[in-house]
């Protein structure tokens, strides 16, 4: 609990403090597809993303609620103080492998969290599925809490969102996104530390929809860091097995 408190001491000097990026010059996003975004902290002192997609059920990454340590949601009530809610259940995805992520390999890379109570001032997004064949240059649109600036703690709490396109070779295992301006050569637009579960959305006629979530990051030229590579892990192969899970927990998506 103490480091748990620490962090919400953290996040609370966040709600004042500037912050100019995911990294790259994201704006901020709370509303439209940060509506359901939401911060999930360890007790081991990780932070990560998530997405409300039920009244009591978030979506994010499945290294990020690894076992071995407890995990909350931070929620702000209408003083925009920050305080934590319980999480009841964890799903992670049983065909999930960290060195394979770790290696920015495909695995799956998902998981679900059950809560006690809806998070106050968050609306549930609705989860989907990339368009399929999923084409180099296809738009999608990241949102996550994570950090401006590599390194600096300081520079994440804040909700932002950035739109980025395809590269390479997607698929249904994995999309890989670049800044549409610099193509991944050059610092651009990208998720950092913190942004990991964050929700990826495509355009849908309905509107947006999650087809993903964030995975991991790279610099440019795939070098150590951010604002070069975003890998996301597609729900085209889990989309059941997250549905099913929470029909097991009493929720309809």
């Amino acid at each position: 609990m103490k480091v748990l408190a620490r962090i919400i001491a953290g996040l609370a000097l966040l709600v004042a403090a500037p912050a100019y990026a995911i990294v790259g010059g994201g704006a901020p996003s709370a509303d439209g597809v940060g509506r359901s975004v939401v911060t999930i902290v360890g007790s081991r002192g990780n932070f990560c993303t998530g997405a409300v997609i039920a009244p009591k059920i978030v979506l994010t990454a499945a290294h990020c609620v690894q076992p071995g340590a407890d995990y909350k949601i931070v929620e702000y009530g209408a003083d925009k103080q920050p305080s934590l809610q319980d999480v009841k259940s964890v799903a992670i995805h049983p065909g999930f492998k960290m060195q394979a992520m770790l290696a920015h390999r495909a695995t799956a890379d998902v998981a679900l969290l059950q809560l006690g109570s809806p998070v106050k001032g968050k609306t549930p997004s609705t989860l989907g599925m990339p368009n399929i064949p999923i084409l180099v240059g296809s738009r999608f649109t990241i949102a996550g809490i994570g950090v401006t600036t590599r390194g600096d703690g300081k520079s994440g709490g804040t909700i932002r969102a950035a739109g980025l396109v395809a590269t390479g070779k997607p698929g249904t295992l994995q999309i890989r996104l670049v800044d549409p301006v610099g193509q991944g050569t050059r610092d651009g637009l990208g998720a950092c530390t913190g942004d990991s579960g964050g929700p990826v959305f495509e355009d849908k006629q309905s509107g947006p929809a999650i087809i993903g979530v964030v995975s991991w990051s790279t610099g440019p030229n795939s070098s150590a860091g951010c604002g070069g590579l975003t890998g996301v892990t597609p729900l085209t192969l889990y989309r059941d097995w997250l549905v099913q899970t929470a029909r097991q927990w009493g929720a309809g998506l």
